[in-house]
């Protein structure tokens, strides 16, 4: 790949017309680090975190009480490196456009591949991610202004507690989207479909109800415009496990960076009955 198209490549709007081939491969050859959103038109994105075994479990059950939040949606078997229900040609090391690694709860570093890191104790859980949701409301006429806009979309910790399982708990984070007046009800009625990835809002209106100070500064993520007439709008947030993770300080972690999903082969509207497989013991 020349250096010209290299560059371009690495632009979202690019990426935003690809194919899906194309985009997993430019991801996968460290062509691209950006946010996901808006990228492969109809496919599943999903959260990702990486455990070692000894702590799966307790991740596991985590997920499970507080679905809306981390709605688990598929998990390796230990040290295998990809999850088949969710893909047959995807590599968990490198196709993601970023990763954040943790050690003992502390922000390490993030890289493109993660392949030097993985280990045969490591098990991996897909989180369903609102991304998934996002066609839906752009289909009916719902902008999201984080596309319009470039960035990341803003994501706050909030004041709601999660349900804590062994050493995983801590504050809930959500996602933020403008939306106007006439468009909330129609807003619910669409995502309380997408159960696999969040559902419905958790709270509309006024941010310090929910422990938000400042909407324009953000936890993760970049602050959007608001225009006339429109509220802010608050969806369940997969990094709420990494808030775990952070909580937790395994002797290592390896999540998603923000905004940068795995994009999986499956259609994003298949949700009727998702149902997450265990950790598996070696």
């Amino acid at each position: 790949m020349n250096s010209t198209v290299t560059s371009e490549a690495r632009s979202h709007s690019y990426m935003a017309s690809a194919e899906p081939r194309e985009v997993r491969e430019l991801i996968r050859e460290n062509h691209y680090a950006g946010h996901t959103a808006g990228l492969c038109d109809g496919l599943l994105q999903c959260n990702l975190v990486i455990l070692p075994q000894v702590v799966a479990a307790d991740f596991q059950k985590y997920c499970q009480e507080n679905s809306v939040f981390c709605p688990l949606l598929g998990t390796s078997e230990t040290g295998e490196f990809g999850i088949e229900s969710l893909g047959k040609n995807m590599d968990l090391r490198t196709d993601l456009p970023l990763y954040n690694v943790y050690r003992k709860g502390q922000l390490v570093g993030s890289q493109q591949d993660i392949t030097g890191l993985w280990r045969d104790d490591f098990v991996a859980f897909a989180i369903g991610c609102s991304f998934t949701f996002e066609r839906a409301l752009l289909s009916a006429g719902i902008g999201m202004r984080h596309i319009e806009e470039d960035v990341t979309v803003p994501m706050y910790k909030t004041n709601i507690k999660t349900n804590q399982v062994g050493a995983f708990g801590g504050s809930a984070v959500v996602s933020m989207r403008p939306i106007k007046s006439s468009d909330i009800d129609k807003t619910n009625s669409i995502c309380e479909h997408y159960t696999h990835a969040h559902g419905a809002p958790v709270h509309v209106g006024d941010p310090s109800a929910i422990g938000i100070a400042n909407l324009n500064e953000p936890d993760w993520g970049a602050s959007v415009s608001f225009a006339e007439d429109e509220h802010p709008v608050f969806w369940g947030c997969g990094v709420t496990t990494q808030v775990a993770c952070t909580n937790a300080a395994p002797e290592i972690c390896i999540t998603h960076a923000p905004g940068a999903m795995m994009i999986t082969e499956l259609d994003e509207l298949s949700n009727s009955d998702w149902r997450a497989a265990g950790p598996h013991d070696e």
